[in-house]
């Protein structure tokens, strides 16, 4: 009697103010006056920016920020900030690049393809025909959406297309390729793709679809290679790495995990510098699948002196204008902090990152065992976990590594004294 029935159907969240969201939320959720008070804590990204970014904000989700030390890319120093929860991983990329004898890097041109599908097409292959006969008039079209791009160099580069087969009968499918400079590219791409559609309606005779940008940006791609040489890791090394990558060359299930460790230092970055991350992964992957066959995004073999070669290519799809990397005060800072100055410099910063990364899981995979390290840096998430506060943290850390028995039972047992 007299209990009011929960419902997420909330009319115009988005215009009511903070408090009031918070409110409603509290009621909802049953959340306590300490939970809500740490709701409340925005930190660097005040309310009012985080509400222009997206919809129904309510509070904002903090990462730890840890920077990865010694990385030389293409003669050039950075001290590279990394966005992430998981330990380990910020000082395996920064002894790998300690370990390495520099990265060298390259990244393409910053092309983006934005796909049009066109439906209800009586003669799809010579509807084709016709559209890219006009190639030319439709590239102008594009051309004149963003004055701003072109001006910097950037624009339409190509038109192209194909007919595919589906369960909903043939069609036809553009992809216009363009140079989106120092942008990630979506806004421009798909505003390009918009404008050109009517154009392509008319001369096809058909009805179009999708208008978007594809995420499997394969003109865009960044290539990164680095040497270890086995002075320095040791001959054990070598070979465990080279044996690890054998396995991920040669079963998927292996594959998927080695371009996860990939991605643990690739998103790091990503997420630092304000960059779309589910992007980059979507199409990472993709691209690790284009051979028919789901392989591993790096590559080893010994060089000519016996030393350990590595190398990487993926996509690359991010920008330094535009979205959360010129909203967002710390992805601004941490751009700041990296010095790069073009999208292709962040590229390649970035690719360096993901082979250091995977050298290291391997490195330790393949030697030691993954959980040493790994587990040794989790131990003081294990000791709070197990309710320890101060000084304590580091002790109960100390102790579970030294007797190598980390878990939370045994933390709350060093706790009690045991």
């Amino acid at each position: 009697m007299g209990t009011t029935l929960k419902t997420s159907k909330i009319s115009k969240f988005y215009e009511k103010p903070l408090g009031e969201r918070i409110g409603i939320l509290k009621e909802f959720g049953d959340l306590t006056d300490e939970e809500v008070s740490q709701l409340q804590k925005f930190g660097a990204l005040e309310f009012e920016t985080a509400n222009r970014m997206i919809e129904n904000v309510y509070s904002t989700f903090a990462l730890p920020l840890g920077i990865a030390t010694n990385f030389v890319i293409n003669g050039k120093e950075y001290l590279v900030p990394f966005a992430l929860e998981e330990p380990s991983v910020v000082a395996a990329a920064s002894n790998a690049a300690k370990l390495s004898s520099g990265f060298e890097a390259k990244a393409t041109a910053p092309v983006m393809i934005g796909q049009i599908q066109i439906v209800k097409v009586k003669n799809p292959k010579v509807a084709l025909k016709k559209i890219l006969a006009k190639k030319k008039e439709i590239l102008e079209s594009a051309t004149a959406v963003d004055s701003t791009l072109v001006k910097f160099g950037g624009g339409p580069r190509k038109l192209e297309g194909k007919v595919i087969n589906t369960k909903r009968g043939k069609m036809i499918v553009l992809h216009l390729l363009v140079d989106v400079r120092d942008a990630m590219g979506a806004n421009a791409v798909n505003t390009m793709c918009e404008r050109i559609s009517p154009i392509v309606e008319e001369i096809s005779d058909g009805e179009t679809r999708l208008k978007i940008i594809s995420n499997l940006a394969v003109h865009r791609t960044v290539k990164a290679k680095s040497v270890w040489k086995k002075e320095i890791i040791g001959q054990d090394a070598v070979d465990g790495v080279l044996d690890a990558y054998e396995f991920a060359a040669n079963d998927v299930y292996r594959a998927a995990t080695h371009n996860k460790g990939i991605m643990n230092g690739i998103d790091a970055v990503v997420v630092a510098t304000g960059n779309d991350f589910r992007a980059i992964e979507a199409g990472a992957h993709a691209f690790a699948s284009l051979s028919g066959k789901y392989k591993p995004l790096t590559k080893y073999y010994k060089d000519k002196g016996g030393n350990l070669a590595g190398e990487i290519e993926l996509p690359m799809a991010v920008g330094l204008v535009g979205g959360a990397t010129k909203t967002h005060p710390i992805a601004k800072i941490n751009v700041k902090l990296l010095g790069v100055k073009t999208a292709s410099e962040l590229a390649e910063v970035i690719a360096s990152v993901g082979l250091a990364q995977n050298f290291a899981a391997l490195k330790a995979l393949g030697t030691e065992g993954i959980q040493r390290g790994h587990m040794r840096l989790h131990a003081k998430n294990i000791a709070v976990t197990a309710g320890a506060s101060g000084e304590r943290v580091e002790e109960i850390a100390a102790r579970m590594v030294s007797e190598r028995n980390i878990s939370v039972s045994r933390a709350k047992e060093i706790m009690e004294g045991k």
